[in-house]
């Protein structure tokens, strides 16, 4: 199987599963709430599920921006393509320690919280508030860097002609968006506002990983394949 074709297959699945699992991510609370958030949280079954299914679609992802990073290394575009590619390794990473943390950790400690009898409801409450703040900052983290990173690689599209520019201009909306979100929630938390930035941002970002998917497919019959060795 050709770069191409795996790293379009890589977007498309990685895309739909990411999608999937944020669809079915309970949303109904304030997430600034704490008190709401963590008795919704609690009453979600699939919360793991969720995201590890969300973990799994990033990692897709990832093998397809490194595919992508190779891609437009060999086109000529060393410099920002590399950068790309660390970037996307150092998100993937910084993506594995959130949902570890979100998707395991908090979880264990909101259906403690939920359970406990009254003497130890604000004990349980505050250990799983002081974990929703590390969440709060690997989740701030996280959209500054894939946001920097997705950045890079939409100035690596604009700068080659094997992709139509408006892929880069998306990629660098996206990523701009992304970056900002990421500072407003080191600031508020997940607030009103920050949400506000975020969401549309990650759903220009889906779009444009999908839009790369469908591309790569298409032009697997008319690029060579090489190999770069990072």
């Amino acid at each position: 199987m050709s770069n191409n074709r795996a790293g379009a297959m890589s977007a498309i699945a990685g895309a739909t599963l990411l999608f999937i699992s944020t669809y079915l991510h309970p949303l109904g609370a304030d997430p600034n709430d704490a008190v709401a958030a963590f008795a919704e949280y609690a009453a979600d079954s699939w919360w793991r599920a969720t995201h590890l299914t969300q973990f799994a679609g990033v990692m897709f992802m990832t093998v397809t921006l490194l595919f992508l990073a190779q891609e437009l290394e060999c086109a000529g575009g060393k410099g920002w393509s590399r950068l790309a590619a660390g970037g996307a390794i150092a998100s993937l990473g910084v993506i594995a320690v959130l949902q570890a943390v979100d998707g395991i950790a908090l979880k264990a400690l909101v259906d403690a919280w939920a359970s406990a009898p009254s003497a130890q409801k604000e004990v349980t409450f505050q250990a799983a508030l002081a974990v929703r703040q590390v969440e709060i900052g690997l989740a701030s983290m996280v959209n500054l860097l894939f946001g920097f990173t997705t950045a890079c690689y939409g100035i690596a599209l604009l700068g080659n002609s094997m992709y139509p520019k408006w892929m880069g201009g998306l990629a660098i909306i996206g990523g701009v968006g992304a970056t900002i979100a990421g500072g407003m929630m080191a600031y508020t938390g997940f607030s009103g506002p920050a949400m506000v930035v975020s969401m549309p941002a990650s759903v220009l970002l889906l779009t444009w990983m999908f839009s790369l998917g469908v591309l790569m497919w298409r032009q697997d019959s008319v690029r060579p394949d090489h190999s770069v060795t990072y």
